[in-house]
C-alpha cells in the first residue's frame, strides 16, 4: 500500500505537470480533505509517517489535475476566517476581494465614529431613516453577493450590523443562502437584480459593498478553473471594457446611499482609472480614490455619495 508521504509527493509531481501553480499546497490539502482532518494535522502525519494513503486521493488528485478547482473538490472556500461551501454555479471567492472587506469595514466604523479612520474622509451624519451614526447601526447592503463572502464577513466581524445582500442568479443565490444559515448570521440575502435592487431603502443605505463581473466581454480568461467553472454571469461585465455592469452597481448604490455613504467597489488591476473618471462624470460622487490590494495591484474604488 502507498504511503501517504509517497502519495502527496507524487501528487504534487502530477499537479506540477499539469499546470497548477499550486501543486505541494493542494496536495496536501486534497489529502486533508480525503483524510477528513485538518490541513495541519495532515502536515504532521506526512513527518511521522506510517500513514496509508486514502483509496480516493488518486481521484480527487486527477480531477485537480484536470483543472477541477481546488474549492469544488473539498467544497470549502475559506474567506477572513470564514468556511464557505461553494461548488459549481457559483463564483469562488478570491483572497484580494478581502481588501474590499477591510476598506468597507473602515467605512462601516467610521459611521459610528464621526468619520475616523473613513478611507474616503469623514462620513457625515445622517438622520434618514434607516440611516446608521449615532441613532441606529449601520445598513450595509452587498451587489452581486455570489457566496456572500463580502456580506457575511461584514456581519461576522461587526455583528451589529443591518445587513442585505443580492444576487441575480438561482444556483449562486443557493450558494449564499445556505451558506448564511450553516454560519447562523441574520443576514437578508435576497434573488434579483441588483440594477434595481431595494427600492425600499433608496437614500438609507450607509455603505455598499460590490464585487461585479468586470471581465470584458471578449477576454475569455487563461486559466481553466476561471473559465470552465465560475459562471460566466459573475465573470463578464457585459461590454467590450467590461465596466457596463461596473458603473450599472455604481449608479444603484448612488441611489441606495444617503448622502456622505460610501460605495466599495472591486475591478479589474487596469479599470480604476476609467471607473474613477465615470464616477467624476456623473456628479454623485466626491472623495473618490482607489486601492491597492495585498499584492500591490489596483483593485478597489472607494466613493462618497
Amino acid at each position: 500500500m502507498t504511503s501517504l508521504r509517497e502519495a502527496v509527493r507524487e501528487a504534487t509531481h502530477v499537479l506540477a505537470e499539469a499546470g497548477v501553480a499550486s501543486a505541494p499546497v493542494d496536495a496536501l490539502v486534497l489529502a486533508a480533505h480525503a483524510l477528513g482532518v485538518e490541513v495541519s494535522e495532515a502536515r504532521r502525519l506526512l513527518i511521522v509517517g506510517g500513514v496509508e494513503v486514502p483509496p480516493e486521493y488518486a481521484a480527487l488528485v486527477a480531477e485537480r489535475a484536470r483543472r477541477v478547482p481546488l474549492q469544488h473538490l473539498t467544497g470549502e472556500a475559506h474567506f477572513r476566517g470564514l468556511t464557505l461551501r461553494v461548488g459549481p454555479g457559483v463564483f469562488v471567492p478570491r483572497p484580494e476581494t478581502e481588501t474590499l472587506v477591510s476598506l468597507a469595514l473602515d467605512a462601516i466604523d467610521a459611521v459610528g465614529s464621526d468619520g475616523a479612520g473613513d478611507p474616503v474622509g469623514p462620513v457625515d451624519r445622517a438622520t434618514t431613516v434607516g440611516a446608521g451614526g449615532a441613532d441606529g447601526p449601520a445598513t450595509v447592503v452587498d451587489l452581486c453577493t455570489g457566496s456572500g463572502a463580502i456580506a457575511f464577513s461584514l456581519k461576522a466581524e461587526r455583528p451589529d450590523l443591518v445587513s442585505r445582500a443580492i444576487e441575480a442568479d438561482p444556483l449562486a443565490h443557493a450558494w449564499a443562502v445556505a451558506n448564511r444559515d450553516r454560519l447562523g448570521l441574520d443576514v437578508q440575502v435576497d434573488l434579483g437584480d441588483a440594477r434595481t435592487a431595494y427600492p425600499e431603502l433608496v437614500g438609507t443605505v450607509d455603505v455598499v459593498t460590490c464585487n461585479p463581473p468586470y471581465i470584458p466581454d471578449d477576454q475569455v480568461p487563461v486559466d481553466p478553473e476561471v473559465r470552465d467553472h465560475d459562471p460566466a454571469l459573475a465573470l463578464y461585465g457585459g461590454s467590450a471594457d467590461g465596466l457596463a455592469l461596473p458603473l450599472a452597481m455604481a449608479a444603484r448604490a448612488a441611489q441606495l446611499l444617503r448622502p456622505g455613504g460610501v460605495l466599495v467597489m472591486e475591478h479589474a488591476d487596469v479599470q480604476g482609472p476609467a471607473i474613477l473618471r465615470a464616477l467624476a462624470a456623473t456628479g454623485s460622487w466626491r472623495d473618490a480614490a482607489d486601492h491597492a490590494d495585498l499584492t500591490g495591484r489596483p483593485r478597489v474604488v472607494v466613493a462618497r455619495r
